[in-house]
């Protein structure tokens, strides 16, 4: 049993909504959301089977109510659902899904909503629907996701051991429907005192009561010896694990407490009391069903609401929504005390500031002192491209991700995906890095997160997907037959070079010492793209002496297809064997040597001491380490956005004049040293 309605992407006829709430026509994303959903919003009076839409109790709901009076026509009541946005609807975030209900309100007990139905009549025993709800609660925890997300969940909390009472704003609809009012959270807060007499009593303040644009119901007067206001944006979730008992009217915190492993204390009637997980002041009987969490969050977070992708224009299931959620929220949170951005070439500043700019706008600074001072002095943080990172202590690290773009970015194609790095950078393993902490920390990673890294690893397969996605030739049909080695070649004056490599660093000392070791093997050469389009350093002019063929112009996929091994350096191509099942030998040190999945010759890493599998490691470097842009709807998004856009070519191409910087460049190639 699902919540009723019409719902287009299905192949359903849309249904014809008549509104009276100016919200309705103003909102895009409500608006398309219910289109998506199979409803067609219309102005007038509303015929026979039509139905009036209304936001949930708000103070214009009357009129669409009283027009549904006259008219005998079904109201659908609209709402944010429980996973709303990075910042508040007042501050301008549009909503991640929308609950429809043509039955009630979920915050409402005067009658039951399509919720309440759903949790006391729906079966919720499918193993696979309590296993995604499972997973649903722990994702949320691992990400920091609440209602509201626009909190750094490095805020530390109170020492633990408090109880958590919580306020709500004042006029909240939800408290109105429960028949509470101020004495009600009065009487919350001296039944808190009296179950814990000796507790610190934490009341925590509404987000929009914090942001200024509602007052909330307790007053300085109302606490005592022992109660404090907390007014931190700290993440619920530490809140929630570090309190003794939590206690509510009808706020969302009460649910989430419920996901959190307590048993709230509700003096309200939201939708979660009756179910045998809170402890009821106010008790509804009718609800007499008994729940387990997962039981719950299965209705209330994956079959009630209905959840939009923005990036790909469609509704979707709750995962690909918090996979949204999850890339918009990180981006706030690193980016919304703004950047001073070093090191970073002209060309580059454009697509900077697309991805780290939304919030606030990067200030560009190469000088190392000045900024600093500057970002002293406005409150932000500082970024640095990470090959002209000398001399700026303490700022972090920018590099390109591991699935770029279509177009190297020696042409000036901008990158979709960028890494942040606090610590070092992938490519220098003489120090430690973010990817290394993640790729050590990978083996604890829940189930769910190891099944969504298998699938992107199968799906960049199945779309033949590189870092470049270059258009190339296919291998050449005539290679010898026996044991292949392919051998991929690298600028030689590329980062990685400089830093992961030691007595072996350039592509015709690799080419040697791989035929050296393999003399029988049929070696397969393939340069770099950008010294082939003469960019870059790097070329061997008698690589054909040494190896049995030299794949020019070849498609990196192709020639990994031909082949059974890869030696290398430090090329990401050594990555992308080994999420294809290919054997790698490294004869240098790069990001995913030293785990042992790797033949490694080089010196040892020695704080390398995980096991991670494939997929582990997958998960590290291709969706916890980068931040990723999608370049048609502009948002931050989940790397798995970025896979659909490379494999459809919906991606950005280099305007006319980064085209003829980077023919200049070509012709200055020999004089790398004045532009690089």
């Amino acid at each position: 049993m699902t919540a009723p309605g019409p719902d287009s992407a299905a192949g359903g006829t849309a249904r014809r909504l008549f509104v009276y709430n100016g919200g309705f026509l103003t909102r895009p994303r409500i608006r398309r959301i219910l289109t998506l959903a199979g409803y067609d919003i219309r102005l007038g009076r509303p015929g026979a089977g039509d139905m009036i839409g209304v936001w949930g109790r708000s103070p214009t709901s009357w009129r669409g109510e009283t027009v549904a009076e006259h008219t005998a026509a079904p109201v659908l009541r609209v709402e944010d659902a429980f996973l709303r946005s990075v910042r508040t609807g007042r501050e301008g975030d549009p909503p991640l899904g929308l609950l429809l209900d043509s039955r009630g309100v979920h915050f409402d007990p005067a009658r039951p909503s399509d919720l309440e139905v759903l949790l006391a009549e729906h079966p919720l025993d499918d193993t696979a629907l309590l296993d995604r709800a499972r997973a649903g609660i722990t994702a949320l925890a691992r990400a920091h996701l609440s209602k509201y997300n626009a909190f750094d969940p490095a805020t530390p909390c109170p020492a633990p051991g408090y109880v958590l009472v919580i306020d709500q704003t004042a006029g909240d609809a939800s408290v109105t429907a429960s028949g509470a009012d101020r004495n009600r959270f009065l009487e919350m807060l001296v039944c808190a005192r009296e179950d814990h007499p000796g507790a610190r009593i934490l009341v925590k303040t509404h987000p929009e009561t914090l942001a200024g644009h509602r007052g909330g119901h307790f007053r300085d007067g109302d606490l005592s010896a022992g109660m404090e206001f907390f007014t931190d944006p700290v993440s619920p979730h530490d809140l929630l694990e570090g309190a003794v008992a939590v206690y509510t009217v009808s706020s969302q915190l009460g649910f989430e407490a419920i996901l959190a492993g307590h048993n709230p204390v509700v003096f309200g009637q939201p939708f979660y009391i009756g179910w045998g997980l809170t402890q009821d002041r106010a008790p509804l009987d009718r609800r007499r069903r008994r729940l387990t969490r997962a039981q719950l969050f299965a209705a209330a977070m994956i079959l009630y609401p209905r959840w939009f992708d923005p990036c790909r224009d469609r509704l979707c299931p709750f995962e690909d929504a918090v996979q949204s959620l999850a890339a918009q929220t990180r981006a706030w949170r690193e980016d919304h005390a703004g950047w001073v951005a070093s090191g970073m070439r002209l060309w580059k500043r454009a697509p900077l500031q697309r991805v780290f700019g939304q919030h606030r706008k990067v200030a560009f600074e190469d000088r190392p002192d000045r900024a600093a001072a500057r970002a002293h002095r406005d409150g932000r943080r500082r970024m640095v491209w990470a090959s002209a990172a000398a001399g700026h202590d303490g700022a972090v690290r920018v590099e390109d991700g591991f699935l770029r773009s279509r177009g190297l970015g020696a042409d000036l194609v901008p990158p979709l995906s960028l890494v942040l790095d606090d610590l070092g950078i992938y490519y220098d393993p003489a120090r430690d890095s973010r990817l290394d902490r993640l790729i050590a920390n990978s083996p604890d990673l829940p189930l769910y997160e190891i099944r969504r890294a298998e699938h992107l690893v199968r799906q960049i397969i199945e779309k033949n997907l590189s870092k470049y996605n270059l258009a190339a030739d296919a291998r050449p049909p005539d290679l010898s037959a026996g044991r292949r080695i392919l051998v991929p070649g690298q600028v030689e004056d590329d980062a990685s070079i400089l830093a992961g490599t030691d007595t072996i660093r350039t592509n015709r000392r690799l080419l040697e010492a791989t035929r050296a070791a393999n003399p029988a093997a049929v070696i397969l050469y393939k340069p770099h793209p950008d010294v082939e389009a003469g960019l870059r350093a790097g070329a061997v002019a008698d690589a054909g002496d040494i190896a049995d063929a030299v794949l020019d112009r070849t498609d990196a996929i192709a020639a990994l297809e031909a082949v059974n091994e890869v030696w290398t350096l430090t090329s990401l191509l050594g990555f992308e064997a080994l999420l294809r099942g290919k054997s790698v030998t490294c004869l240098g040190t790069p990001f995913y040597a030293g785990w042992g999945l790797t033949d490694d010759r080089a010196m040892p890493c020695t704080r390398r001491a995980a096991r991670p599998t494939l997929a582990q490691l997958a998960h590290a470097v291709l969706i916890d380490y980068p931040r990723y842009h999608d370049p048609l709807s502009g948002l931050p998004c989940p790397v798995e956005v970025v896979v659909d856009r490379l494999a459809t070519g919906t991606v950005p191409r280099p305007g006319r004049l980064n085209r003829l910087l980077a023919k200049a460049q070509g012709l200055l190639a020999g004089y790398a040293g004045l532009w690089r």
